[in-house]
């Protein structure tokens, strides 16, 4: 019988190892604050998909006989005024802000990409109204505009996405289209135009790519405000709705028990929210360091 230590190395072995030798040099040349968020956000994910999985209770069973637990041995993180384990909660609370926040985010930078694009590309009439237009939508406070159209439309996960991307818009459309009024005046841009390309051409194949670190670092940013403000309307009772574990709604639920000195419910659902802001800010900060260190 041929010796177990005879037979080849399986033929996909090579390529494993060049994909983890090149992922490790990625990370290595990656600033420690990237590395830190990406973490954070990684860990909250994990617990957004396999949440259910390894809470210790169920998030949404209350048992009356047990509320207002401090943290001990049985609940790490205590229980909420229904007796339902905050630990749990939190755990769980992590999937609706972590597919709100996304998709509100993806659509408002996508919507202000594409504005800006135009806006900076053509001049005279089209960039003269555009601007005027992004500065009147910004001049109204975002918590304000936020709210009275959720007071109109009713508060729903999709409503909260929708007001959200629209609110969004015009602050990436501005970034935008600074970056873009900096690049067409670039050699490629001319020699595009005198190579016949269209302006749809220059602006998406040529321009587009030159300012995806802009986009990269807004996109970041945007889903850290994201988070902050979906927590902020659901404390308002205006964003994400029961019976979701959501951590806003957490902090509304055990905000009037403060007083009382049973303060691990908001504690505890507070420090969910700014680490997933941190995790969000360090990874911006960390992008916009290492582009500027590329150039």
């Amino acid at each position: 019988m041929m010796d177990l230590l005879e037979f080849p190395a399986p033929s996909h072995a090579p390529a494993v190892l060049r994909v983890a030798g090149r992922l490790g040099r990625a990370v290595r040349g990656l600033p420690v604050s990237v590395i830190i968020g990406s973490l954070i956000l990684a860990f909250w994910i994990a617990c957004a998909l396999f949440g259910d999985r390894l809470v210790p209770y169920d998030p949404y069973a209350e048992d009356f006989l047990a509320t207002l637990t401090p943290p001990d041995a049985a609940h790490w993180f205590g229980t909420d005024h229904l007796g339902r384990d905050v630990l749990s909660r939190i755990i769980v609370g992590s999937r609706d802000i972590l597919l709100v926040a996304p998709l509100a985010t993806l659509g408002g930078v996508t919507a202000g990409t594409i504005i800006g694009l135009v806006l900076g590309y053509f001049d005279g009439l089209v960039d003269a109204v555009g601007a005027r237009l992004l500065d009147t939508l910004m001049a109204f406070p975002f918590i304000v505009l936020v709210t009275m159209t959720l007071v109109a439309l009713g508060p729903s996960n999709l409503t909260v996405i929708l007001v959200i991307a629209i609110a969004y818009a015009p602050l990436v459309a501005r970034t935008v289209r600074a970056a873009v009024r900096e690049q067409k005046g670039r050699e490629y841009v001319s020699a595009a135009r005198l190579g016949g390309e269209n302006a749809l051409a220059i602006m998406v194949l040529e321009i587009l790519p030159n300012i995806r670190e802009t986009i990269l670092i807004e996109l970041v940013t945007r889903l850290g405000y994201a988070f902050f403000s979906i927590a902020t309307l659901s404390f308002l009772g205006l964003g994400i709705q029961p019976p979701s574990a959501d951590w806003g709604l957490a902090v509304a639920e055990g905000y009037g028990f403060l007083t009382g000195g049973k303060s691990w419910v908001v504690v505890f659902n507070s420090a969910a929210i700014v680490s997933l802001v941190m995790a969000t800010n360090l990874i911006a900060q960390g992008i916009g360091a290492f582009e500027n260190s590329e150039r």
